[in-house]
């Protein structure tokens, strides 16, 4: 419970900062089509809270994003960390990963019939090597944007990188522009895992809503989803905030 007033008062503390437009980030699970303008710079923290009966996990990433074209992005992670409180067991901090990703926006979502961008991305950490691949759509109709990501990842785990786990996750979104400032929407992510890409695990479902705000070089999106399905050991609910700011 501790990252909810943390998660509350980012938001807060940014809405504060008045007038005009940063990078129109809407969502928190869903990746729009949309890349940084050539030459843009912009540092994004995340902070996610996933509650279970088991345990409390908090997890961390920070980002920086640059606009190497008008339609590539390169994002460098510096560090994916999360602290987890275990019901039975010791409290457990670690390090995570960091890594790489590459988005490259082939058409404009509001002025063609349907904004395309493929999303690459890699991760290494001690315990952890991850691939991963996305489909990116997306249609802006007025106040309102629509969008799908379509993923795919592989993951080496373990001391050895000897666990491996393929992901398939299909993640949609809708969101709608109240002002230049807000947006509200709702999110739905579908997620099974296949342990060496052979056995399927359970499917899982998770909705929400969200809420975005942007102002001049700030912008913060809020995103809370709860399991449609009934999978153990699976969070029930899990909560995102992040926090932008372009340069």
């Amino acid at each position: 419970m501790k990252l909810i007033p943390l998660c509350l008062a980012t938001v807060t503390a940014i809405s504060l900062i008045p007038d005009a437009v940063a990078h129109p980030r809407r969502f928190a699970y869903s990746y729009d089509v949309m890349t940084m303008p050539k030459g843009g710079v912009e540092f994004e923290q995340w902070a996610t809270w996933k509650h279970s009966d088991q345990r409390e996990r908090f997890e961390f990433r920070s980002e920086l994003e640059f606009g190497l074209t008008d339609h590539d992005q390169l994002s460098i992670y510096l560090s994916d960390w999360r602290h987890t409180e275990n019901e039975i067991g010791p409290d457990e901090t670690e390090w995570r990963t960091a890594g790489l990703s590459w988005v490259h926006n082939f058409t404009d979502p509001t002025a063609d019939p349907l904004g395309v961008a493929t999303y690459l991305e890699t991760l290494v950490g001690p315990e952890k090597f991850a691939l991963e691949g996305k489909l990116l759509l997306q249609k802006n109709i007025g106040s309102w944007s629509f969008v799908y990501n379509g993923v795919l990842e592989a993951e080496w785990e373990g001391d050895s990188y000897d666990e491996e786990v393929g992901v398939i996750e299909n993640i949609a979104g809708i969101s709608y522009q109240i002002s230049p400032s807000f947006s509200v929407g709702a999110e739905v992510l579908h997620e099974i895992e296949f342990e060496n890409w052979s056995e399927a695990g359970d499917h899982m479902i998770y909705a929400g809503p969200n809420i975005a705000f942007r102002a001049k070089s700030l912008s913060a999106v809020l995103a809370g989803l709860w399991q449609a399905t009934d999978v153990a050991g699976e969070p029930d609910f899990q909560l995102r905030v992040i926090g932008a700011i372009d340069f």
